[in-house]
Order: C-alpha cells, then structure tokens, then sequence
C-alpha cells in the first residue's frame, strides 16, 4: 500500500506525520562480471526486514552471464551486450522488468544491512516525488564468508565531501539545484511514476560515472522531493572510487559529459549551451534583440523544444517587452534561490515578462496541475 501526501518544496520531515506503509518493493541489481560480490548481496537481500517482491540482475555484459541465485525472492537476470561500461542503460533494462511501484537501486558489489530496504523505501512509500539515497558505508569484504556481518569488520573511510555535505544540509532537508551530486545510485530508492516521468537514465552516458548526477539533477529539476535516509545503510565492498587509483582522467571525461547535459552552473563550467540551454525563450519580435543581449548567456529563443531540454532547462520565458541586460540572470537567481514557480517581471510597471520554474512544472504535471507548493515573486527590472 502507498499513500500520496504533497510537500511544499523540499520539506519531506512533513511526511513523518503520516503513516509508514510497507509497500511492494522491486530491487534492481547493476552487474558486470562480480560472482562473488553478487553472491553476498543476494544473501543480505534474503535477510531483509521488508523483503523485496522481486528482484532482478542487470547484467552489463558479463561472458557468461550470472545464472539467478536460489533460496530467497521472486528472481530473473536482464543482460545487454557487452559495449563498454553501460550502467545507465543496464539499470533502465533491469528496471523494465520490474512489475512494483516502489524501485531500489543497488550495485552488486554492495551489502545492504537487514533494514536498508524498509528504511530507505519509508517516505518514498508517502510521497510520490521521493527521491531517496541511502548510507554507502566501506568494509573490505574480500576472502570472508558471503554471510560475514560487514559491521563487524574494520571500516574504511567514507568520502568526507559526501558526508559533510548531508550534514550541512540536515540530509538534503536543506537541498538546492547543486544537491544532485550528493545523489549515488548504488543505494537509491524511488517510484517507478518517477522514474518513467524522468525518462530513467540517460542512456548517453557511456563510461563510469555521471548517470547517477544527471538522473538527480532532472529530478530535482523535475520537482522532486530529496531525501538522504542515514539509516538505511549498506556496505561497500572495498574503499571509495577516489581511494582506488582509478585511471588518470576518468573523472575529467565524467565532468565533460555532464557539463554538456547539465546546465546548473557550477556543473557546466562556462561550456556553451549546445543543445541543452539553461533557459528556453520565447520571445515576441520586439523583445528578441533584448533577450539575445542578456549577460545571462545560457539560453535559447525560440519554442519548438524537444522533450530533453524541457526536463534539462531550469527556466521557461515568455518575453513580451525589451528587456534590460540583467533581467534574465536576475529572473533565474530568483526562481532558484527562493526555489519558486513564478517570477513575473515588469518594466515601469507593465509586465515584460514571465519566467517559469521547470521544477515547479514538473511538480504539477505529476499532479495533475495540483500540489504544487512553490511561490511567486513580483520583479521590477526598472527599464531596458
């Protein structure tokens, strides 16, 4: 059973005031050749306070692949060929083969603790646009038995960065449109409604890493509500990626591929828009030149958009009259720093225009048009 109960903006402590139903749960296991890691999360899946319904083994190509473990839930292995490092496209297969509303994301070589999957799946279960991560703690299980308990081994550090970020924002309660990268899918947790109305992982992202971030982003982008659930942990196998000497320039070929997708400043670094522009005009004849002179120079005129940038741009504009330099950047600021729908801007008190927050409109086409619980804001920009 699930409930639905709207949040304004971010405010998922509100949920806790409504029952916790225990709700059908599908687990979706990305794989590539790790028999031994995959034997020991299937056995902590096994020992789950809230056993999943079904699971299922994306495997990205393993020669052979996996055959289904025995003895616990409902399980089938998904495999796709083997063409590079696919995590994104091997997660969008196992997720089309699950039949549940509630989905958990897991890598194989992770242990998830006997209350992970309840913990992690409490206030997704209340509010549709839950996104959830949960706690990747590190142990080295190598050479213990597949049913070693990983509290009892030596810890290995967790990233600093990751955890002094949930602290800062009291578990991504205080989340804004950089909080995607504290969002990793090897212990994430969401609706399938959601997962759908994203379009699931972007299936561009070849190569480790940046699948995870840029599925947040459109959630966040999109309305969704995001959650960090300390308490549903589970234990990687081995330390952090930045303490395993990974090749040199993996993480700068992961930050090229985002910054060409993602278009929140600090992710896209002064790379131009490309296809993805941060803000998607409209513009009537007057106003064109205006629009085109905006220091804010991450944006489109035009109207003809496809579905990509639509859930990719942050801002949507309907520009009626001139506008100053400043005005674009001044309607973005608003719109993300008061995390509101609408900012209506006006010159010498007419309205010369509108700017639309796609997080808000994300939000209301989940719901119908309602439960929005974003604000609006009235700018003068004075005259152009």
């Amino acid at each position: 059973m699930l409930i639905d109960v709207p949040v304004p903006g971010n405010r998922y402590d509100l949920l806790d005031a409504h029952p916790a139903p225990r709700p059908e749960v599908a687990v979706v296991v990305a794989h590539y050749r790790q028999p031994g890691q995959l034997a020991r999360s299937w056995d902590a899946l096994c020992r789950q306070t809230l056993a999943p319904v079904e699971v299922v083994i994306a495997d990205d190509g393993s020669d052979p692949p996996p055959a289904p473990p025995a003895g616990g839930p409902p399980v089938r292995v998904v495999t796709q060929p083997d063409l590079g490092f696919r995590a994104a496209a091997a997660r969008n297969l196992g997720v089309a083969h699950t039949s549940a509303e509630v989905l958990v994301l897991l890598d194989a070589d992770t242990v998830p603790e006997p209350g992970f999957l309840e913990h992690l799946t409490t206030r997704v279960a209340r509010n549709p646009d839950v996104l959830a991560v949960g706690r990747r703690r590190h142990a080295d299980l190598d050479g213990h038995p597949v049913d070693v308990d990983p509290r009892t081994l030596p810890e290995l550090p967790e990233p600093v960065w990751l955890r002094e970020a949930y602290a800062g924002s009291r578990d991504l309660l205080d989340a804004d449109g950089t909080s995607f990268r504290h969002v990793i899918s090897a212990v994430l947790a969401c609706r399938r409604s959601l997962f759908d109305d994203l379009g699931g992982f972007d299936e561009r992202y070849v190569g480790y890493g940046g699948e995870d971030w840029d599925l947040a982003y459109r959630a966040w982008n999109n309305g969704a509500v995001l959650v960090h659930e300390p308490t549903a942990v589970a234990w990687h196998d081995g330390p952090d990626w930045a303490l395993r000497g990974e090749a040199p320039g993996v993480k700068e070929q992961e930050a090229a591929r985002l910054a060409a997708l993602v278009p929140e400043p600090g992710t896209r670094r002064g790379a131009p828009p490309g296809e993805v522009p941060d803000v998607l005009v409209e513009a009537a004849p007057v106003a064109v030149d205006s629009v085109r002179a905006q220091h804010h120079t991450d944006l489109a005129v035009g109207g003809d958009w496809t579905t990509d940038q639509l859930r990719r741009a942050r801002v949507r504009m309907r520009v009626e009259r001139p506008l100053p330099p400043w005005a674009v950047g001044a309607a973005v600021r608003a719109l993300v720093v008061g995390d509101l729908a609408t900012v209506v801007l006006r010159t010498g008190g007419a309205v010369a225009a509108t700017a639309r927050s796609t997080r808000a409109i994300g939000r209301a086409r989940r719901w119908g048009g309602g439960g929005i619980g974003f604000g609006e804001l009235d700018l003068d920009v004075g005259s152009p």
